[in-house]
């Protein structure tokens, strides 16, 4: 599969339309129109349904949509990989929920850019299950996971932090007059959390024998829509303690305490780019200095 053609077909996607995409890539119609058959041919499959006016994806061509431009972009970082440049630069894409220890990584990508301002960074969002993924694909060089997580085939560093679990309830709510809750507490109210199994079952044992009373309303792996869903009622948001707010509702954190790690992972025996290793070896030097001041 020529990655050439890969180009044509997602700029024909774009487009949807043949003579549109044949225009921004300098080809004539006819040629364009034999690249994608040869595709088609090549994969045993049809990717688009043709009308006069515009094309639209098949099943599998969006599918291919998706492979095609995760083997661009791996294609072009590849090509940005071995630049070599008298100042460091490159890009570092770095995957990451919505953690506390994210704090902690923006404090140290600011002050590594202060000293390579050429070096630039693409950020993904996504739960860890998500992230895994790009890193097994080479689509990420670092990511931030939240415990627990099955972290066997990455090397890490964990971070100083803790993430304090809680629940966002309305304000309005009997449970917003309490400065915590309890297992007892939420028992009796539906909830709403993430859909990562791990994390439910380390949910499930803190709930104790409590746990056989959990009532599921929904779950998600976008924090801001879940909040929506608890500020309309439909059920208590047990999440993570961010330092932000959602209007109209209340953060109340878990009693006992229920913490999690967080760890910068990145996959074993992986050969990084000059900015990737160099940005290890910065934040490394930042975490020696964080262990030298709190002894």
């Amino acid at each position: 599969m020529d990655l050439r053609v890969l180009k044509y077909f997602l700029a024909v996607a774009r487009e949807e339309n043949i003579t549109k995409a044949a225009a921004l890539l300098h080809l004539t119609q006819p040629t364009l129109s034999r690249q994608l058959m040869q595709l088609e041919e090549e994969l045993g499959v049809k990717l688009f349904q043709r009308s006069r006016h515009r094309i639209i994806l098949t099943d599998d061509g969006m599918l291919l949509r998706r492979r095609a431009q995760e083997l661009v972009d791996l294609a072009d970082k590849t090509v940005q990989e071995f630049r070599r440049e008298p100042e460091l630069r490159g890009v570092i894409s770095i995957g990451s929920g919505d953690l506390e220890g994210m704090h902690l990584l923006a404090g140290w990508l600011a002050s590594f850019q202060a000293l390579h301002p050429q070096v630039t960074y693409q950020l993904y969002s996504g739960n860890a299950d998500n992230t895994k993924e790009r890193i097994e694909d080479g689509m990420l060089d670092l990511a931030l996971l939240l415990e627990p997580v099955d972290i066997s085939k990455y090397d890490f560093i964990r971070l100083p932090v803790k993430e304090q679990w809680g629940v966002h309830v309305p304000e309005d709510s009997p449970l917003a007059q309490k400065e915590c809750v309890t297992a007892e507490d939420l028992a009796q109210v539906p909830l709403i959390f993430t859909r990562r199994e791990m994390i439910q079952k380390e949910l499930e044992h803190w709930m104790g024998p409590y746990a056989q009373q959990m009532q599921v309303a929904a779950t998600g792996n976008l924090p801001y829509n879940m909040t929506l869903l608890a500020r309309e009622g439909m059920g208590a948001f047990l999440t993570i303690r961010l330092r932000c707010s959602y209007e109209g509702l209340r953060f109340l954190p878990l009693s006992p305490v229920l913490e999690s790690s967080t760890v910068l992972a990145w996959k074993k025996t992986e050969t990084f780019p000059p900015a990737v290793a160099a940005l290890l070896e910065h934040i490394k030097k930042c975490l020696f200095a964080i262990s030298e001041t709190s002894k």
